[in-house]
């Protein structure tokens, strides 16, 4: 087994002899092997052990038996005590999350802190076949099939050559104490059902079940690399990023297949779940306005386009008021506020972002606000009014194009679609010796 651990590191290039690595040491058979491991393969290590204070005196005991363990091996050890329930609790996570998010970010201020090259696991084959089962039941996608790796960032697993009974004989061949946690004989996790009902079905059928499992999760990591890659060049082509605002193009789409799938994996990191991806997939085929929540976005299905934005809180109606005196304001956007005289050779700016206006029919305060249901005004050119819902559909705007909208008003009366059009009662005529030009 000695070959084999020290064949295995060389060959995924784990770490070299001139390293020093913190291994992570809960006291079980597992960990204490690799320790016994590393203590006669001369490599240069330091043990960290986390008590999560779960199991009151028998944590307490662990603690101790890897403290002596530390001796034993003329190895520093580093050892911290965690109120886990307390922070899963503030965390609403369970304790068993809670333990993991703690260890291993207080095993990365370990290693930064004193220059250690990794942090080496106890992991095994059997814990990839588990995890393996585990994924498959709660019906993920292929990253939850590629299993554990050797080496993932500054986090190594030196052990991954061997399953469970392969470190268990050699425990037992080199007398080796170590500690039993009794949580792990319990059924109330679902790692223990598999691990104590599942894994020992499957070694009846094949013996080398957990070892063929694993290999099979470094076939699938290989094609998941493809796979990404795919993903990845899609995403270039149909993913355009505008402000805060994503668009995805539904005619590259509609030329994708399986288009479910990559449905999924272009929508995944907007917190789309798979079936809500598989509706938002049917949504392509009729009218436009249908919206789609994720936790965190949120979709709308448009003309042209898939529109995805950040969820964000409902403010409250803010009205923005400007005095006559104003000419910079910043408001949810910067506008500049000009006055000018209109001579003979004055010619009014094009610009969708500039306004020119009569001065002299302007009422100050004026007022700056979001448009809202039932506003209407005359557009530019036209002698009749119009609603400004009505104006949005015939400019098609998308709807979260409308819900940013704002308009400058002069009394009770809109005098400016922010961005949009001037009202035709405000405009520049001959008559006009003064003008405003407000500009976003």
């Amino acid at each position: 087994m000695q070959k084999l651990f020290e064949s295995f590191i060389k060959k995924e290039t784990l770490f070299t002899k001139r390293d020093t690595v913190l291994l992570a040491v809960s006291g079980g058979c597992d960990s204490v092997v690799m320790c016994e491991l590393f203590y006669k393969a001369g490599f240069s290590f330091a043990i960290a052990h986390c008590n999560f204070q779960l199991r009151g005196k028998e944590s307490d005991t662990d603690e101790l038996f890897v403290k002596k363990l530390a001796k034993k091996y003329k190895a520093p050890l580093f050892s911290v005590r965690f109120e886990t329930k307390k922070h899963a609790k503030n965390s609403a996570a369970s304790k068993q999350m809670a333990a993991r998010e703690l260890r291993y970010k207080w095993f990365e201020e370990i290693r930064n802190k004193n220059n250690f090259s990794t942090i080496a696991t106890a992991h095994h084959q059997d814990d990839v076949a588990e995890t393996f089962l585990i994924n498959l039941l709660r019906g993920s996608g292929i990253a939850g099939f590629h299993g554990i790796a050797a080496k993932k960032g500054n986090v190594i697993r030196p052990l991954l050559f061997a399953d469970r009974k392969q470190i268990e004989v050699y425990a037992k061949k080199n007398k080796l104490a170590f500690r039993e946690d009794s949580s792990n004989k319990s059924d109330d996790y679902l790692r223990n059902k598999i691990r104590h009902n599942i894994i020992p079905l499957l070694k009846e059928i094949n013996s080398n079940a957990s070892k063929t499992i694993y290999e099979t999760t470094l076939k699938i990591a290989a094609a998941e690399e493809i796979y990404r890659q795919q993903i990845e060049s899609v995403s270039k082509k149909a993913l355009q990023k505008r402000g805060e605002e994503v668009h995805l193009s539904i005619a590259v789409l509609k030329k994708l297949n399986p288009l479910e799938t990559y449905m999924y994996e272009l929508l995944a990191p907007f917190g789309f779940t798979f079936d809500v991806t598989n509706s938002i997939c049917d949504s392509l085929q009729s009218h436009s306005g249908q919206i789609f929540l994720s936790p965190t976005h949120r979709l709308l299905k448009d003309r042209e386009s898939l529109i995805i934005q950040p969820l964000k809180t409902e403010a409250a109606v803010i009205i923005y008021t400007i005095s006559s005196k104003d000419t910079k304001l910043n408001v949810p956007f910067a506008l500049s506020i000009k006055k000018i005289k209109v001579a003979s050779s004055f010619k009014i700016p094009v610009k969708s972002s500039v306004a020119c206006m009569d001065a002299d029919k302007l009422k100050f305060p004026l007022t700056l606000r979001k448009w809202q249901k039932g506003d209407s005004f005359y557009p530019l050119g036209m002698k009749q009014k119009k609603k400004l819902s009505d104006f949005f559909i015939d400019k098609k705007l998308s709807l979260f194009e409308k819900e940013n909208v704002y308009v400058l008003l002069s009394e009770d009366k809109i005098c400016w679609v922010v961005a949009e059009r001037v009202d035709d009662r405000f405009k520049i005529t001959e008559k006009t010796n003064n003008a405003i030009l407000f500009q976003v």
